[in-house]
């Protein structure tokens, strides 16, 4: 899918096509064909490789500078339901004349700037809007982060009362879900700290323009960046230990049913012991007393409740 789009003076976005493709516009590639990547390249004289580093859902964050453009790839959360969390790839070319964006999927971040949110960013101002596609990111990673604490919370409660295994693989899709987040996160924490060496790297500064609004968005973004590193951190520190807690719970509830377990059958071996001695095809006590039968279960009951006494008092049961 290719969508062109321009920023109007009075605010309101224009959209444009290949024929009538101005400067200042915004190029939004999503899951391009060859053929779409071709036409932008050659239109747009960027790097085919530029256009096509997103299109490798495992590519990790970096950034790469031509004489004519500038490319960086960033990692954005996705958010695939059931509580599944991942990261894909987003590429933002800046040249000249155009900021282009490339990736496979349509992503929240990206849906963000549209009609309706058009007042608020302008396309031609190109290294601005890059700023704004880092700020939206980070937003997003906070957002999801609160989802997945609070998704944590409801399955804590919930093991609480009843450990299915639902429960614990929920727990287990919510780690692998942070472990994307914290390596997506380390990888965009290095391409902004490139981008601040970027300001005084005067080859690009005819691309590459900063002001003051600029620099102060572009530290904002740090600031998230830092703040989502560091909530991944400590929730996966509590899902981790949370996870290792039910797992020794499981374990001493396993132990506590074989311990009783345990003492239910040396219970029912005494009665079963003491009617296999009586059994004997051998002279045994008891053997020409009419209530011989009772004696023998009278004895086993006494010897069962002995033992039922013993085992409670070792905390058996």
């Amino acid at each position: 899918m290719l969508q062109i789009y321009k920023s109007m003076e009075s605010g309101p976005l224009q959209e444009l096509s290949l024929k009538t493709l101005t400067k200042g516009a915004w190029i939004n590639i999503v899951n391009p064909t060859p053929y779409e990547l071709k036409v932008i390249s050659t239109l747009t004289e960027v790097d085919p490789d530029f256009l096509r580093s997103a299109l490798d859902d495992e590519e990790r964050s970096h950034t790469d500078v031509e004489d004519d453009s500038v490319m960086i790839l960033t990692n954005v959360p996705v958010y695939r339901g059931e509580d599944s969390y991942d990261t894909l790839p987003l590429a933002i070319i800046l040249t000249d004349e155009h900021i282009i964006t490339v990736c496979l999927e349509e992503t929240p971040v990206m849906a963000e700037f549209n009609e309706r949110t058009a007042k608020l960013f302008r396309t031609y101002k190109r290294t601005r809007f890059l700023f704004q596609i880092l700020y939206k990111s980070d937003v997003f990673y906070l957002r999801y982060l609160r989802q997945i604490s609070k998704l944590s919370e409801e399955i804590e409660d919930r093991l609480r009362h009843d450990m299915k295994n639902s429960e614990v693989l929920r727990l287990l899709q919510l780690q692998k879900g942070l472990t994307y987040f914290n390596a997506a996160l380390r990888s965009n924490g290095a391409v902004l700290d490139r981008l601040m060496r970027l300001r005084t790297n005067t080859s690009v500064h005819h691309i590459f323009k900063m002001y003051e609004e600029d620099e102060d968005l572009l530290e904002d973004v740090i600031i998230e960046n830092k703040q989502a590193r560091e909530m991944v951190e400590m929730y996966s520190t509590i899902l981790a230990r949370l996870a290792d807690t039910f797992s020794s719970i499981v374990s001493n509830n396993l132990n506590l049913v074989m311990k009783f377990l345990t003492a239910i059958t040396i219970i029912l071996a005494i009665p079963t012991v003491i009617s296999s001695f009586f059994g004997m095809n051998v002279p045994v006590p008891y053997e020409g007393d009419p209530l011989g039968f009772m004696r023998v279960v009278v004895i086993a009951v006494c010897v069962s409740t002995t033992v039922v006494y013993m085992l409670w008092r070792r905390d058996m049961f």
